[in-house]
């Protein structure tokens, strides 16, 4: 008959088991891995497929001592909270750009046209989905998701398995990803602003050279025919900061 220790058995339990639990966090945060579209049972076995690959090359997973209720409970919530946290810094990648769509958009006058996003159940202006959906695809022509299995298996290392749920991580740091959020999407969205604002001076000068011009008819198709043009100008030169956006994920600076 075959018999195993308790420690063998712990052993194969951390060797696994919390490589699964950190995968799962990130399958269930992540943009485009996350999507409603790839069903549960899904994402539960590429989690599950992927532990195995990942367990052996893990420095250290195997001899990570078995301790009491408590500190097994912090090691879940360490697992959960480094993968969650490795999904939701790209996903601030995608909502910096939907920003900057929301900006420009706002900017152009087409606040009122929205669209049904389908992934979270609500109405998105035209604008910003049209940028959420390039990130999404440039996200997967540049391997994003490979990027982010990537990470977690570097997030070993950076943060080992242990009770400590905070350890490895600057919460300050971690509170300043929101005013990371603004700044990108502002620098994404600063062209077409400015070449807005031009436009608008523009217009102001002219009400008050020709006051028979109707300047609110007018104006309207002016800035958003310049909007539209400037878009087209800069979407063939969005992937760039992209993809050093998902080459330098936020969860790295926050340490």
């Amino acid at each position: 008959m075959v018999s195993f220790s308790f420690e063998q058995v712990w052993s194969l339990i951390v060797q696994f088991w919390w490589p699964f639990v950190r995968l799962l966090a990130l399958f269930g945060t992540a943009p485009v891995l996350s999507h409603k579209a790839i069903p549960v049972r899904v994402r539960v076995l590429a989690a599950l497929l992927i532990a195995f690959v990942l367990a052996p090359a893990i420095p250290g997973a195997g001899t990570v001592a078995p301790g009491g209720a408590l500190e097994n409970v912090g090691t879940l919530l360490q697992q959960v909270l480094v993968g969650s946290v490795i999904g939701f810094s790209m996903r601030l990648v995608f909502a910096a750009v939907e920003y900057a769509g929301d900006l420009a958009g706002l900017q152009m006058g087409l606040s009122f046209a929205t669209f049904v996003d389908p992934q979270n159940a609500r109405q998105t202006p035209l604008l910003g989905s049209l940028l959420s959906l390039m990130a999404t695809m440039l996200f997967l022509t540049l391997d994003g998701h490979l990027m982010l299995i990537a990470q977690l298996a570097e997030s070993f290392r950076i943060i080992p398995i242990s009770g400590d749920v905070v350890g490895g991580f600057d919460l300050r740091a971690m509170a300043g990803w929101g005013s990371a959020l603004f700044a990108i999407g502002l620098n994404l969205a600063l062209p077409v602003i400015v070449a807005i604002m031009v436009c608008n001076t523009a217009l102001g000068v002219m009400a008050r050279v020709a006051p028979q011009l109707s300047i609110f008819n007018v104006g309207f198709a002016v800035t958003l025919l310049v909007g539209l043009f400037m878009v087209a100008m800069m979407l063939p030169l969005i992937g760039a900061p992209l993809d050093r956006l998902f080459n330098d994920p936020l969860w790295l600076r926050a340490r």
